[in-house]
């Protein structure tokens, strides 16, 4: 009923899972990862505990093969799941029980587990791969939805589409320091959940993304006169108050103004 992928960066060990479903909120019921740890999509007749209890193993180093294997052998059901792991080394797993619906498979190598049941056949999995594969050296938030709108676009699920997610574990985390969370994105209900998907991405990377240092201007002169005049008109006081409400306060520098917001502000001012 899903495909998925589970991926890691091997630069920045960043780790992630993507996933789109003719299912109700998929996002609730596949994806786990830890930084640090490892990454997990549990489908098909999905046992969710498989989230808990492989992230259990993954903390204490066992490799995404063993804890493939552990979670299989330990559940009566085995033969009806399907799940895809990759640990913290970039070892990967995936496994598709011979009880689940056709078309269901996968393929794993070093960073990469990608899985799928009840497709219209295995080119879906083999463009996730290729897109996978074609996006290296993207960030890891964008390479994972490449490889799942290539699946999408190969027919994906053939039941038809209603939603999707991603989420995504750094370092640096995502809105408070200390929390390894960088994306939670999740289209639960939706009749273009992979493209709604990708909305949300460019939203999210809107929102919390980092501006650039060639993107940032000197917050002086005829630039901060006009700044000023079109905050007075909209009735704020300074930028950072603006900012705030429209939820940019994350891309705000002291002395400079990034050309995101400066952009935004004009848009939303005469």
């Amino acid at each position: 009923m899903t495909f998925s992928i589970v991926g890691r960066d091997a630069a920045t060990g960043d780790l992630g899972v993507a996933v789109a479903s003719k299912f109700l909120a998929v996002g609730s019921a596949v994806p786990a990862a830890r930084y640090g740890v490892g990454a997990i999509a549990t489908q098909a007749f999905a046992n969710t505990l498989y989230r808990r209890d492989g992230m259990a193993q993954l903390k204490l180093e066992s490799s995404a093969q063993e804890v493939v294997q552990s979670l299989v052998a330990a559940d009566a059901l085995g033969a009806e799941r399907q799940v895809g792991v990759v640990d913290r080394h970039g070892g990967a797993a995936t496994y598709t029980g011979p009880g689940c619906h056709d078309w269901a498979g996968g393929v794993a190598e070093q960073d990469v587990a990608i899985e799928g049941n009840i497709l219209v056949g295995a080119r879906v999995v083999d463009a996730m791969h290729a897109a996978w594969v074609a996006a290296a050296g993207e960030p890891l938030p964008r390479r994972l939805l490449a490889a799942l709108t290539a699946g999408d676009e190969a027919g994906g699920d053939r039941r038809g589409r209603q939603s999707a997610a991603m989420y995504v574990v750094s370092a640096t985390g995502g809105y408070t320091p200390g929390d390894d969370l960088a994306y939670d994105l999740r289209v639960d209900d939706h009749q273009s959940p992979v493209p709604e998907l990708a909305r949300l991405l460019d939203l999210h990377d809107l929102y919390f993304g980092q501006p650039a240092d060639e993107d940032l201007l000197p917050l002086n002169g005829d630039l901060a006169a006009e700044v000023g005049r079109r905050l007075a008109d909209a009735g704020y006081a300074d930028l950072a108050s603006w900012a705030g409400v429209e939820n940019l306060e994350m891309r705000l520098r002291d002395g400079l103004i990034d050309r995101t917001v400066l952009q935004r502000l004009r848009d939303a001012t005469t």
